[in-house]
């Protein structure tokens, strides 16, 4: 074994804890070893559809099922790269993601047979049912993982609005899950709630960390929040990922009751926490650690530890052990309270994006990585972010690119010129909102009807305002914050 190689992750942790439990979703419980044996009874039956002369790329659309984990760690035991594909997304965002791939086979959950009936005959498309059903080819298993080999991957619209596919490497994941234990600390009798999708990174880094550590996954396949807070009142769980909205919606439904003692921690990610909520989870005992990370740093990498939650607040933390932070203005690395844009560097950062040479050059100089968000760090070292990608708008923990709208709406034949930004909404977080100048008669209903064929439906605007004319600067920018500063101040109240 080199120093760039590890033993297989979940053939070292069967032989390690055989019999320490491993995946449950209240039905269906395995160890460590059933979850091995049955992950390698999928691989082989997975071996017997996939090419191994073929592309090395596998695609992969799933819910939050046992099935799904099991065939995430099925494609790294035969060696492929798996390419989680979002099943919200619209027809041509997923035909993008495929074809830009070069996908030649995509798995899939039955339940989305429908939705990828495009498929055409260059990619082959395997249900879970037709997989299952497949006899087995044995294969040979390997002993190390390559610390360098691309894991996974998953796409982020980027601050232009164009899908880049994210290479998450075997080290990326092994240091986010040694950086997150350096903070969190780990115990054999931890249990990690998962209901956050396991496409994205949040859910898939769940995954990781589990056959890394040793540690229970108890899997949701959707967010039930009675469901969910029972486990957590009952003491089954110890760790749970969330989002804003999830906490709000958790805490609503919780009343007067509070968590089990065993309760240690709420990993809150997907934007800044509101004042009242962490307010409510202090007086109810409940520790939030609040985050910062994105699809390139494998999950977080800054974090914000229970007992500064007031003393810091609206503070994303400090970065994670293993990972640095800096922030840079124009003249070069920032001094504290001093704004500036956010770079961070740690073997948990990603090595690139897939096939998009500039956007590499762009976004990664010297070992850091721009992550084109605002921000500042106090005089203790403590992250405060401005504007998440500059105008980004994150909707109920959803990432949503306004440029990706704004260039759905300008294909709308009438639409002469579109601005998007997020409004506050207190169930979401933030909402698009949509400012249009008309070329002719449009009415809105033809025009969202033109946004949900090319969008997912958490993309598409909840407000349209028709407008005369768009905030520019004098280079002929849009100017985004001011629309949204504009909407506040209800200066759209009599537009038509």
């Amino acid at each position: 074994m080199t120093p760039q190689q590890l033993p297989n992750w979940l053939k070292q942790r069967a032989f390690l804890t055989p019999d320490r439990m491993a995946l449950s979703n209240g039905d269906v419980a395995f160890t460590f070893k059933e979850l091995w044996t049955r992950t390698i009874t999928i691989a082989e039956q997975l071996n017997t559809i996939v090419d191994s002369s073929s592309h090395p790329y596998l695609g992969l659309m799933i819910k939050n099922k046992v099935e799904s984990v099991l065939l995430v760690h099925a494609i790294q035991q035969l060696g492929y790269t798996t390419v989680l594909l979002n099943h919200k997304l619209s027809e041509s965002e997923l035909s993008f993601q495929i074809q830009d791939m070069g996908l030649s086979t995509v798995i899939f959950d039955d339940e989305f047979e429908e939705k990828l009936s495009f498929l055409g005959e260059d990619v082959t498309g395997v249900s879970f049912s037709r997989l299952l059903h497949t006899h087995r080819t044995s294969f040979e298993v390997k002993d190390h993982f390559q610390l360098d080999q691309a894991c996974s991957v998953m796409y982020t619209s980027g601050t232009t609005g164009a899908p880049k596919g994210v290479l998450q490497s075997y080290g990326n994941h092994w240091w986010s899950a040694i950086g997150s234990s350096l903070n969190l600390g780990i115990s054999e009798n931890d249990t990690w709630l998962c209901s956050v999708p396991l496409f994205h990174i949040s859910g898939y880094s769940i995954l990781m960390r589990s056959v890394i550590y040793g540690m229970n996954v108890r899997l949701f396949e959707t967010f039930d929040v009675e469901g969910i807070n029972r486990e957590l009142m009952a003491g089954k769980v110890t760790i749970m990922s969330v989002v804003s909205n999830m906490l709000q919606r958790l805490m609503k439904d919780m009343g007067d009751k509070t968590y089990h003692a065993n309760f240690r921690c709420m990993l809150l990610g997907g934007g800044p926490a509101p004042l009242p909520l962490l307010q409510a989870c202090k007086e109810k005992g409940v520790p939030v650690f609040q985050t910062y990370g994105m699809t390139e740093t494998s999950s977080q990498i800054v974090t914000l530890s229970p007992e500064y939650s007031m003393s810091k607040l609206g503070s994303a933390g400090k970065p994670l052990f293993p990972s640095e932070l800096m922030i840079k203005d124009k003249e070069g690395q920032a001094r504290p309270y001093q704004e500036g844009e956010i770079l961070v560097k740690g073997p948990n950062v990603t090595n690139g994006y897939y096939r998009r040479e500039k956007a590499n050059v762009e976004s990664f100089k010297s070992g850091w990585f721009s992550t084109g968000d605002i921000g500042y760090v106090d005089d203790e070292g403590f992250l405060f972010v401005l504007d998440r990608r500059s105008d980004l708008i994150i909707s109920g923990g959803e990432n949503v690119y306004p440029a990706e709208i704004e260039s759905v709406l300008l294909s709308c034949d009438g639409v002469e010129e579109a601005g998007v930004t997020g409004i506050t909404s207190d169930e979401w977080g933030q909402i698009p909102c949509a400012f249009i100048v008309k070329k002719e008669n449009l009415t809105e209903e033809e025009i969202l009807k033109h946004c949900a064929k090319n969008l997912a439906s958490y993309k598409l605007p909840k407000k349209l305002v028709f407008v005369q004319e768009l905030p520019r600067n004098a280079s002929n920018k849009l100017l985004r914050r001011v629309l949204r500063d504009q909407w506040e101040k209800g200066m759209f109240a009599d537009e038509d």
